[in-house]
């Protein structure tokens, strides 16, 4: 993670990042049980959001410094990166007030709870659905939070489905 903390360090003060956050599992990992992940997804904010080649300037900052690539991943240290774009007004929210935390020994932003549950709302894979459902069970995130994220966001119908299928028992 210390890798990792120090590369999007050296992509911000490049500019060629103006923001980044950790989401996804290894996320989730922050404030639930371990989950099983291959990769850390990093969610980014670039200065050029509608070039069609977005990441490419990321890709060829971390081959000017030695990494290699993975298919969609860029290998940083022990660990696959998937670097996406900030894809939503959700998404933007979620990186702008992600918290600056400690991982593993590394200082990294991380999104938050509610945020992270929101997000894996929007996807609805069956694993998004795990991920809500743990991030509302341990506490993380609380049901008014996301429920507040769901109706500023648009995600109406997702939430009804998915308390329909999950939380009215």
């Amino acid at each position: 993670m210390k890798e990792l903390a120090t590369l999007l360090r050296e992509l911000t003060e490049a500019g060629v990042i103006t923001g980044h956050a950790v989401f996804g599992a290894m996320a989730q990992m922050r404030y639930t049980e371990p989950v099983a992940t291959f990769d850390v997804d990093v969610l980014v904010e670039v200065p050029e959001p509608d070039r069609l080649d977005v990441l490419s300037p990321i890709y060829e900052f971390c081959r000017s410094r030695g990494f290699t690539t993975e298919g969609e991943c860029i290998r940083v240290g022990a660990w696959p990166v998937q670097f996406i774009p900030v894809f939503s007004p959700l998404t933007t929210e979620a990186l702008r007030q992600a918290r600056a935390t400690t991982f593993a020994g590394a200082p990294i932003r991380v999104v938050g709870a509610d945020h992270l549950a929101a997000i894996a709302l929007s996807v609805g894979r069956g694993k998004d659905y795990e991920r809500v459902l743990a991030l509302l069970k341990n506490g993380s995130a609380t049901r008014q939070a996301v429920e507040d994220l769901v109706a500023k966001h648009g995600l109406a119908t997702a939430w009804h489905r998915f308390q329909t299928r999950f939380l009215n028992d």
